[in-house]
């Protein structure tokens, strides 16, 4: 790991090892590309981090990087923006056509071979709008991975074009052990595996790639080792990761001071980031039932109506005269985030989410500040320092 090493390559190593997190598949022509020549010099170190803090495997070329993530499991809020469930499965598609078509190809012929193997594997096809889109999310999601590459044309025009193929990335890509899996469910179980370490990488990878992680969501023992090392695991992702945490009694959130590995900004300066930042307080208003707060969505798109009609020039228009789309997108955020759950049709807000409670200090329409009394947080919210 890092010990040993003198501060200037420590801080090289934690460094890569940020960058790995964020782009778990690192290319010489790709996004932060020009820290691959670091990543190889501390090859061994980075190697050596990856399997001990978190128990992933990175592999390491002259012409890529790939850090092997565990799958998320169950949980499908933080995939790729815009994929829908079939585009997903048209990636997965893509790739098996890709592993038998050569290193070039027609776009006409990968699609139709693409739609054979759907067929195949017992998907209706039916070439609608909504169709093509999903199978051109799929093929543009392999174009952004270095997977594809638009030789002649593009893989989103209705044009012919020819595609290059990158079979090494391409043997890169699967993570999961698809020779062990009898389903796609056992595949999706397989991939979740907790490393080596058992509950020490299972709860270290939860707080590693995600917001918040609320000891609610953990198994019994697992919240129970979390507790017992949180101050460990406060020094131990500081540095490894440069992630500061933030431990209070219903949970640990880990947050990067950079804003690097953050793939999901809340606060945040979209129409429905601010529009949900605002809602929370009247949300949080609700009594809680067991540790979480309701949230009635008729209440909610009554708030967010309210919030478009108040400043309707502070919003995109695109939700403004879609109050209910709105809202739906409110909660999509924060269920993200990790704040917000649906159980059984029902909208529910964690205790967490009083820390994100904004303290307005004045009325923006009108330019007049207003002294504002913080709110009262209830003795069970993440503000209280647990002790330990």
């Amino acid at each position: 790991m890092v010990d040993g090493l003198s501060d200037i390559d420590a801080a090289n190593v934690v460094r890569c090892a940020r960058t790995l997190l964020r782009r778990p598949l690192l290319r010489a022509d790709g996004p932060d590309g020009e820290l691959l020549t670091l990543v190889y010099r501390h090859r061994v170190a980075l190697q050596d981090l990856f399997a001990r803090r978190l128990g992933y495997r990175l592999v390491v070329e002259r012409r890529f990087a790939r850090l092997y993530k565990a799958g998320p499991g169950a949980d499908d809020s933080r995939g790729v923006p815009g994929m829908s469930p079939r585009g997903y499965a048209y990636v997965a598609l893509t790739m098996a056509v890709l592993t038998g078509i050569g290193r070039q190809t027609l776009l006409s012929r990968l699609v139709s071979d693409v739609r054979a193997a759907a067929v195949e594997a017992g998907i209706e096809v039916v070439d609608d709008v909504v169709d093509r889109r999903a199978l051109t999310a799929a093929l543009r999601h392999l174009v952004s991975l270095g997977v594809l590459h638009e030789t002649e044309g593009t893989v989103d025009s209705r044009t012919e074009a020819l595609i290059t193929v990158d079979t090494d990335l391409l043997g890169q890509l699967l993570t999961g052990p698809v020779a062990e899996a009898s389903s796609p469910e056992r595949l999706v179980e397989l991939a979740n595996r907790p490393g080596p370490r058992g509950v020490e990488h299972a709860v270290r990878r939860k707080l590693v790639e995600n917001p918040v992680v609320l000891h609610a969501d953990l198994t019994a023992e697992q919240s129970e080792w979390l507790r017992r090392n949180q101050r460990k695991e406060s020094v131990v992702l500081e540095t490894s990761f440069g992630l500061r945490t933030e431990a209070r009694a219903e949970g640990v959130l880990a947050a990067d001071p950079e804003d690097y590995l953050t793939d999901l900004y809340f606060p945040g300066t979209s129409t429905v980031a601010r529009i949900a930042l605002l809602a929370l307080p009247e949300l949080l208003s609700e009594d809680p039932v067991a540790g979480r707060h309701p949230v009635p969505r008729p209440r909610l798109v009554e708030l967010c109506a309210r919030l478009v009609e108040d400043y309707p020039a502070a919003w995109s228009k695109q939700f403004t005269d879609e109050v209910e789309r709105l809202a739906d997108e409110v909660l999509e955020l924060l269920r993200r985030m990790g704040l917000a759950a649906c159980s059984d049709g029902s909208w529910s807000l964690a205790a967490a989410a009083h820390r994100w409670t904004p303290e307005p200090d004045g009325d923006p329409e009108r330019g007049v500040e207003r002294p504002v009394a913080a709110p009262e947080v209830p003795s069970w919210s993440l503000f209280d320092e647990e002790n330990v």
